[in-house]
């Protein structure tokens, strides 16, 4: 099987890397400071599994058919993307990768969705340099067909090839683990806003419960709006959820936990690495999706509003919010009472 990963960011640079690693005809394609220093010196990797450089073929355009196709660019610019290569897409098997809920839809309206299949990251990559990225932390794979039954042939070859990267699951209900996903990158709308790493964003007590509060208010949404999120491999969404539903003080127990499996090494989340690179960030496909289901069952999401409100502020002003400042923000939108 040889494979394109269109957009070589963080996590199509490090699938593409592992998987150039493990003997696999890949292709990145990304854009030419990154592309010209993987062709000069390798694609370079540290991180969980320690240090290493991999020789792998880095293009700024696809311009032949692969096998399998995989789409690593973010949401806003999937439907870009998928246009500009969909000669190439429309014979092969297509992977998408992003965040949030809208990714497969979107590229079905433009390469129909016989062969498109998905899947959900879970694994931590940074990119902020050409030609370097992290893995931390090490991480799985789920995939599935994006729409109706899939192929168990191809479904099982797909496992099998990007097995070799990493541990590599599949699902009958992708787009309910795709949910599920979702509510645990409502927390990556806070290093944006901050500047902070993700475990940076547990140790602070007002941090913690902001990221209790976010997660309580997305699964009100899901109820109203009749989603049903499934357990993920690393994440049993029934003992989430009844940890969610505890009190303040005890459901902290859930970022906390999370914080714990990022591991030791600095994670700063997607929407951060796009703010620190100065491009738009994805927040409207994460914490903004919630607001607009919100809207749509007419439910309040105060907080998921205000976090999308002020990590677009961050984009425009290129300037990070204090703690305090967050907090105050916050406060604002309730009503009734401070919560900080």
């Amino acid at each position: 099987m040889n494979i394109a990963i269109i957009g070589a960011g963080a996590i199509g640079s490090v699938l593409g890397g592992l998987l150039a690693r493990a003997g696999i005809d890949v292709t990145l394609i990304g854009r030419q400071p990154h592309v010209s220093a993987i062709n000069q010196n390798g694609l370079s990797l540290d991180g969980s599994l320690g240090s290493f450089v991999v020789r792998v073929r880095a293009r700024e355009q696809l311009d032949f058919v692969p096998d399998l196709a995989m789409l690593a660019v973010k949401t806003q610019d999937l439907a870009v993307a998928t246009l500009e290569n969909k000669p190439a897409l429309q014979d092969a098997t297509v992977l998408t990768l992003q965040n949030g809920v809208r990714a497969d839809q979107m590229v079905a309206e433009i390469i129909g969705g016989e062969h498109l299949y998905s899947a959900v990251v879970l694994f931590g990559a940074t990119f902020l340099e050409p030609g370097r990225v992290t893995y931390a932390p090490a991480g799985q794979l789920v995939i599935g067909k994006a729409f109706g039954d899939p192929d168990p042939e191809t479904l099982q070859k797909l496992a099998t090839t990007l097995g070799q990267a990493m541990p590599t699951h599949t699902t009958t209900n992708i787009s309910g683990a795709h949910w599920t996903k979702l509510l645990i990158n409502e927390n990556n709308a806070l290093p944006a806003i901050t500047g902070l790493s993700l475990q940076e964003i547990t140790r602070q007590p007002e941090l913690r419960t902001l990221s209790v509060l976010l997660m309580k208010e997305t699964l009100t949404v899901f109820r109203a709006a009749d989603i049903v999120p499934v357990s993920l491999p690393v994440l049993p969404i029934g003992l989430v959820t009844w940890l969610l539903s505890l009190p303040l003080v005890l459901a902290q127990v859930v970022p906390m936990l999370l914080s714990r499996s990022l591991g030791e090494i600095a994670v700063p989340g997607s929407t951060l690495q796009s703010v620190k690179r100065g491009e738009k960030t994805e927040i409207d496909y994460l914490n903004g999706e919630v607001v607009a289901l919100g809207q749509r069952t007419g439910t309040p999401t105060p907080y998921n509003t205000a976090v999308v409100e002020l990590v677009h502020q961050v984009e425009d002003q290129h300037q990070f919010v204090s703690v305090k400042q967050l907090l105050a923000r916050l406060n604002e939108r309730r009503s009734r009472r401070s919560i900080f």
